[in-house]
């Protein structure tokens, strides 16, 4: 069933909103943060038919709502019709210009491209040399201090996806060269032995034609608006070299 206008206004709301805060959307949250011009009445029957439609979900009966895969897709499916998705950030292409000067060697480039993703995104970001088969990761600190990382478990989950991917970088990087490809939860392939994590990434060229990926994970809680926009803007930057 297609969702309507409305349902999609309030999917946007409740999936931008939980992103933000790291908690379950209620209908009287939304109601205070954002003008939908609707009773907090209609707000929540549009809420439960989301729920019904596998949109979102309620983790308990008195809790708000959280985005599902399902919903999470919708989202990241109408972010990548945008026709712009580059990152608007002057320190993001300060600091790519600032390590311009370090393109001959490309062992630093690499290391100071992945870890300027990874303080911008606030995720693990990694890059990966196809032909010298040289994989570089940042960003640890950063991702483990998102709220899903408190429990111990997330976190031996997470390293172990980091490490199945490492392990099967030929089977993940099959498909469209150069395009962005987004993996949530459960669409997420069998061998990272997980759903609860995200993952965008592209297969580009890298300085002196070299092939490569980049990419950048976290919790399905990531901002991927603005991760979209990192790597697509990156992407774009590596294709001058």
């Amino acid at each position: 069933m297609k969702i309507t206008g409305r349902q999609e206004q309030i999917l946007n709301s409740v999936v931008n909103d939980y992103i933000d805060l790291a908690q379950p959307i209620s209908s009287e949250l939304l109601e205070k943060r954002h003008d939908f011009e609707i009773s907090p009445a209609t707000i929540r029957i549009e809420m439960q038919k989301l729920t019904n439609q596998g949109y979102l979900y309620q983790p308990h009966t008195s809790a708000g709502r959280i985005p599902t895969d399902k919903g999470f897709r919708f989202f990241v499916d109408r972010l990548l019709k945008k026709k712009s998705l580059e990152f608007p950030d002057k320190k993001f292409s300060k600091e790519i210009q600032r390590i311009e000067r370090k393109i001959e060697d490309s062992l630093k480039f690499f290391q100071e491209i992945t870890k300027i993703l990874a303080s911008t995104s606030s995720n693990l970001a990694l890059f990966y040399l196809f032909d010298e088969k040289i994989f570089w990761k940042e960003g640890w600190k950063e991702t483990l201090a998102e709220p899903e990382f408190e429990n111990t478990d997330i976190v031996s989950e997470f390293t172990e996806m980091v490490d199945n991917l490492e392990e099967n970088i030929k089977d993940f990087c099959r498909g469209d060269f150069g395009e962005i490809k987004i993996s949530i939860g459960r669409e997420n392939p069998r061998f990272l032995k997980t759903k609860k994590f995200s993952i965008i990434s592209s297969t580009c060229y890298f300085p002196k034609k070299r092939k490569g990926m980049i990419a950048i994970l976290g919790p399905k809680r990531m901002e991927y608006p603005k991760n979209i926009s990192l790597i697509n803007s990156l992407v774009k930057i590596l294709e001058k070299y």
